[in-house]
């Protein structure tokens, strides 16, 4: 009977696990299997294999999938299948064998932790970066805050000196217009007043009322004949 090492689908379509199982070469892809040797999960790294029972089956003959065979190599079993057959022809002994797996096991450690260190400094170093990224932003952001408010306080401020500026514009025109109505009233009032050259002019002089004021007095002088005369007539009749 020929056998074969391979996968069996399970679980959900978009989460399916996989276990590795042995089972006759004619029986349906997850139809019965013969013995379950692992778990595979495609979405994680933790992945569980029986060793010594898929060493044993490679050595009797089982035929892994492209698929199985990759996996098994990963773990070493074809590398032990390998070294076991140099040790069963007498290529090697057993000691040279087991010596040269322990030494890839090792390898594979030093190689598995240089990857794991890798990835977790390639992780680190995208963290930082977008830490670094974030810090900018914030950054920007609180500089392009303190500018909007720069900008505001120096846009009120001209508004405010323009204000201002316009009411001392507007109280300069006022006092001026107030300083050419006072002039204007002024010239007004001094052109309705007479002059004084005017007045006196107008004014008699002490002379002239001195002289009018003899003029009764000698009217009064030459009368006073004729009234004489006309009261000796008026006795004389």
């Amino acid at each position: 009977m020929a056998v074969k090492i391979r996968f069996a689908r399970r679980g959900r379509s978009k989460k399916a696990l996989f276990d590795i199982v042995v089972a006759d070469s004619k029986s349906p892809r997850d139809g019965r299997f013969i013995e379950k040797l692992g778990l595979f999960n495609p979405h994680t790294d933790e992945n569980s294999l029986n060793f010594e029972r898929a060493l044993y089956w490679v050595m009797v003959g089982a035929q892994p999938t492209d698929t199985a065979r990759s996996l098994l190599s990963r773990e070493g079993v074809m590398l032990k299948k390998h070294l076991q057959v140099g040790v069963n022809k007498e290529a090697i002994t057993q000691e040279v064998a087991d010596q040269r797996f322990e030494e890839w096991k090792t390898s594979k450690l030093s190689q598995q932790e240089a990857e794991a260190a890798a990835k977790a400094k390639v992780i680190a170093d995208k963290k930082a970066a977008d830490e670094a990224e974030m810090k900018k932003l914030r950054e920007d952001e609180r500089k392009a805050e303190e500018e909007a408010k720069a900008a505001a306080v120096a846009e009120a401020q001209a508004k405010a000196d323009a204000e201002a500026k316009a009411a001392k514009e507007a109280q300069a025109e006022l006092d001026k217009a107030k300083e050419e109505e006072a002039a204007s009233a002024s010239e007004a009032k001094a052109e309705e007043a007479p002059a004084p050259e005017a007045k006196a002019e107008e004014a008699p002089a002490p002379e002239v009322k001195a002289e009018e004021a003899k003029a009764p007095e000698a009217k009064k002088e030459a009368l006073a004949p004729e009234a004489k005369a006309e009261e000796e007539e008026k006795k004389a009749e």
